[in-house]
Formats: C-alpha cells, sequence, structure tokens
C-alpha cells in the first residue's frame, strides 16, 4: 500500500531526482514532499517538483538561516511568492532551534522569521511545516500567540508524551522519522503510541536520521518501509491499517 515520505531533501542525496523517485515508488512511496531550506534551494524545490509526478515542494528559510538574518523583508516576499505556485503544498520548515542557536539574538531573528513564515501559510493557503529542535515551549507558545494555519505538521517530532499530547489537543500532526527506530528513544517511541492515527505522518528528512538497521548510511524514500513497520510496532497496529492512514493523511495535509 503507497505512503508518503513527508520531508526530504532530494538536493542534498546527491543522485539523480528521476532515479531517487523510481526507487521510491517501487517500494510504495508515491508521494516525496521536497523542502527548501532558504531561498536557493526553496527555489529549486518548486521548480524540480513541477517536473516530476509524485513530487511536491515546501519552501522556507530554515531557522538555523534566519538566526543569521536570512529572513529580510525581501527574502520573506520571495517565499511567499514561491508559496503560491501549484506546486508548492506547504511553508517549511520554520521555526525554532535553540540547539544550533543559543544566543538570545539568533533565537529572537528565528522567532520573527516563524511567525512570518506562518503568515505566510495562512495567506497562501499551504500547510505549515515546523522544525522544533530543543524548542518546545516556544514552538507551542508561538503557534498559539499567532494562531496556527489549518494544517500544521511537526516535521521529524522530537518530543515526548506532553507535546504529543498538545499536538493532539490542537490537531497539529506528528510526523516520525527515522530516530524512533533509535534504541535510547523511548520518550519518543512513547509520543508515537499516544498520536492520533489521524494526525500522524512518516518522513525521511533524508539523507539525514537514517533507521536502524541501515544507520551509517544516507538515507532516503526508499527507505521509508523500514520506519513504517517500526512505527506499526511501536504502535501495535495493523500495518496496512496504518498504511491506510499514513496515505490519507498525507494527501489531506501534503498533496495537491
Amino acid at each position: 500500500m503507497p505512503v508518503p515520505d513527508s520531508h526530504c531533501h532530494l538536493d542534498i542525496v546527491g543522485t539523480p531526482v528521476a532515479d531517487q523517485l523510481a526507487a521510491a515508488r517501487e517500494v510504495g512511496i508515491d508521494l516525496v514532499v521536497q523542502v527548501g531550506v532558504d531561498l536557493p534551494s526553496s527555489r529549486w524545490s518548486a521548480d524540480v517538483a513541477a517536473e516530476h509526478d509524485g513530487l511536491v515542494a515546501a519552501v522556507a528559510l530554515h531557522p538555523n538561516e534566519a538566526a543569521t538574518g536570512a529572513a529580510t523583508d525581501e527574502a520573506l516576499r520571495e517565499i511567499e511568492a514561491l508559496a503560491g505556485r501549484p506546486e508548492v503544498v506547504a511553508v517549511g520548515e520554520t521555526g525554532l532551534d535553540h540547539y544550533r542557536t543559543p544566543d538570545t539574538e539568533g533565537q529572537r531573528r528565528q522567532e520573527d522569521s516563524f511567525r512570518a513564515h506562518i503568515a505566510i501559510a495562512k495567506r497562501t493557503g499551504t500547510a505549515l511545516v515546523i522544525h522544533d529542535r530543543d524548542a518546545h515551549d516556544d514552538v507551542v507558545r508561538v503557534l498559539l500567540e499567532e494562531g496556527a494555519p489549518d494544517r500544521v505538521v511537526f516535521h521529524c517530532f522530537s518530543g515526548g508524551p506532553e507535546l504529543a499530547r498538545t499536538c493532539a489537543e490542537h490537531g497539529w500532526a506528528m510526523s516520525f522519522a527515522g530516530p524512533v527506530t533509535y534504541k535510547p528513544n523511548d520518550a519518543l517511541r512513547a509520543a508515537a503510541r499516544l498520536a492520533p492515527r489521524e494526525l500522524l505522518l512518516v518522513e525521511t528528512d533524508a539523507p539525514f536520521l537514517t533507521p536502524v538497521p541501515h544507520r551509517g548510511h544516507p538515507n532516503a524514500s526508499y527507505l521509508i518501509p523500514v520506519t513504517v513497520r517500526a512505527l506499526a510496532a511501536v504502535r501495535g497496529e495493523d500495518l496496512d491499517q496504518l498504511c491506510g492512514a499514513l496515505a490519507a493523511n498525507g494527501q489531506r495535509l501534503l498533496g495537491h
């Protein structure tokens, strides 16, 4: 049963896009979301999504880019223009990263950029894809202060049960990646068990976060089945039913 890869970076994987998509289709991955992190990669994401069936795009200035001052008015206007293209289904990845940006000024710039991206997602009617690293409370605070768009996805969900409950309460989707297969991540698996089925997505974040037993090698969309099987086992859920939910959620949240 086909399922989507809700978040990847085909431009970083380093092999031809057509080959990556063909390998994904062979294992049932029929929708891939290519994600931009700055203006060049966002432009590329929109352009390549327009050229390939089964590929859609997300565009944004990553919070670590924003921390350097990249989220200028001009740059944000271009992100909004890209978000209006038909092949672009989401604004992201945006959000907060307190791990790589511990300084107060950098975090302030990230928050300003996050608020601007939330507004763009609402104006363009696209989903909002969130990067949240060591910043759960502040991400939730900003979303509630600004008013979240209708569709919100926590990319590479990294919280525990408390954040999962908050997301469930507000109808925010949680996308799980390779770390759900890593032995130390009991809190993440507890969150995966709590997540309502209708708010579940799965992703690679390729070429990063390769699932066990393939850690040490570049991740790619064709490895999504490894993470899906692990997620089904963690939740004690029938694999076919989970795949059906993931497919429906992907189309509802991130499809055309």
